[in-house]
């Protein structure tokens, strides 16, 4: 600590004041059912007058909407419920090619857009994405990159 900081500190009239945190920049990305023109314009005024917005888009195919600014995600998604009446959250989905196991059960999702499943951070989800050490040693054992596991083949 300096001796700045050390003067600052012993001259500080905030005494008893918070101090804010400042909010970081994020992008929040929200699914929404959007059917029409009206439904889109509903939505996008419900959170563009919302303080710390900088920019919204939308994807009514996709039925996506992305925030960009200094917003809390809860906000934004209780805000949007709230103006438009709809079923808004979060949005469940991440690219195909994050997931190591894209057809299992409670990954694959019919209803998501193309090129998407359904997010897996419930560890009893993404179950096949790990095996265990008995599971993984008898999968090698008949393996042909080992040629000394089996003599039967």
């Amino acid at each position: 600590m300096g001796v700045l900081d050390h003067v600052s500190e012993m001259f500080d009239c905030s005494h008893g004041h918070k101090i804010k945190k400042r909010r970081q920049l994020q992008t929040v990305e929200i699914k929404v059912k959007m059917d029409c023109e009206g439904c889109e314009r509903k939505v996008r005024r419900s959170v563009e007058g919302m303080k710390g917005v900088s920019s919204v888009s939308l994807e009514p195919k996709a039925h996506k909407v992305t925030v960009v600014g200094y917003v809390e995600p809860n906000k934004v998604v209780s805000r949007m419920a709230h103006r438009t009446g709809k079923k808004v959250e979060l949005w469940p989905y991440v690219p195909y090619d994050v997931v190591a196991h894209p057809y299992a059960s409670g990954v694959y999702d019919k209803k998501a857009p193309s090129g998407y499943v359904r997010r897996a951070d419930d560890p009893g989800v993404s179950q096949l994405a790990r095996a265990s050490s008995t599971e993984v040693r008898y999968t090698t054992a008949f393996s042909d990159e080992n040629p000394a596991a089996c003599v039967v083949m």
